[in-house]
């Protein structure tokens, strides 16, 4: 495809590539005090219901379709989503794949990673564990790495979701999204380049980005909270932080419990069962760490359902 570029032409030329692979995922429009909040309409995009459960395919296909994978297959490391998804991706184009994630990871994404016939390996305690894992594998083997977030293919593929998103909900002044290492909300910013307000919602316990904003720069975080394993790499990428530097107009923090509740508000309202990671942007409306403006249209990307949250067996 030539040299690709994290701006919206960037965007638009891997949407058409992906698209036979993904999901077009639902937007719910509803009234706020539906789900418990003091705000007029709000619009979530339904993320969570993408392939292996999480908005991380769109980036694992995105990887897997623009370069060239040797023989040895593809290797990435993640808290479980990133991992899910490029199993997912690897499996349905015929490539082997071997995944690295730190014993954090859910019972629910290491599930489904092994339901894919990925090789799994579980080892350390945090994300960089596995990432260290990772790049030794690859190092050994000459496979292809996937990173979850700084990689200019995986931070396009995330973009199409705000491509999408505005075809569906043309109409929204801002745009809520949950930060990690920063992969979905560059591409998100990217592709609204201004047009939107785009805001990143982070747990206290992980503060990747709003660490980086204090010191103009890339920091090492925190790396806690209940959900850190999709919202706790150490620092936010070194690819990413420029364009969200540019794009993103604020960030707001949530506290672990803000996030439980946000869990419980978007099941008793919706009947949505998001993972912690993927309900932290919806905390922040319901706990009032964003507060929309009068007749602000406010649009919350719920990410990821990868969770045992609900019980079936009652």
């Amino acid at each position: 495809m030539g040299e690709l570029t994290v701006d919206r032409d960037g965007i638009a030329r891997i949407e058409p590539l992906i698209r036979p692979h993904i999901r077009r995922t639902p937007v719910v429009e509803t009234a706020g005090r539906d789900l418990g909040i003091d705000a007029g309409a709000v619009t979530l995009k339904l993320e969570l219901l993408q392939h292996a459960g999480s908005f991380k395919t769109r980036g694992a296909f995105a990887n897997l379709l623009t370069r060239d994978v040797p023989a040895a297959g593809v290797a990435a490391a993640s808290g479980g989503n990133h991992g899910a998804a490029v199993a997912h991706a690897a499996a349905s184009l015929g490539l082997p794949a071997r995944i690295f994630v730190p014993s954090i990871s859910s019972p629910a994404k290491i599930e489904r990673i092994r339901r894919t016939g990925a090789e799994l390996v579980v080892g350390g305690d945090r994300y960089a564990d596995a990432l260290a894992a990772c790049d030794g594998w690859v190092a050994e083997t000459g496979a292809l790495s996937v990173h979850a977030f700084d990689q200019a293919e995986t931070m396009l593929g995330q973009g199409t979701l705000a491509l999408e998103l505005e075809s569906q909900a043309p109409e929204l002044d801002t745009v809520l999204v949950g930060v990690g290492g920063g992969g979905l909300i560059g591409g998100i910013a990217a592709w609204y380049a201004g047009r939107v307000k785009v805001v990143g919602v982070e747990p206290e316990a992980s503060p990747t980005l709003h660490k980086a904003f204090e010191a103009g720069r890339p920091v090492d975080a925190p790396t806690g909270g209940i959900a850190a394993d999709s919202l706790a790499p150490k620092r936010i990428g070194e690819l990413v932080f420029p364009v969200v530097r540019q794009h993103v107009a604020a960030t707001a923090l949530v506290t672990d419990e803000a996030i439980r509740d946000a869990q419980r508000a978007l099941w008793a309202g919706l009947r949505v069962v998001a993972e912690p990671g993927g309900a932290a942007a919806f905390a922040a409306l319901l706990s009032g760490r964003y507060r929309p403006a009068p007749g602000e249209r406010v649009g919350v990307v719920v990410s990821g359902g990868n969770t045992t949250a609900v019980d079936f067996d009652r």
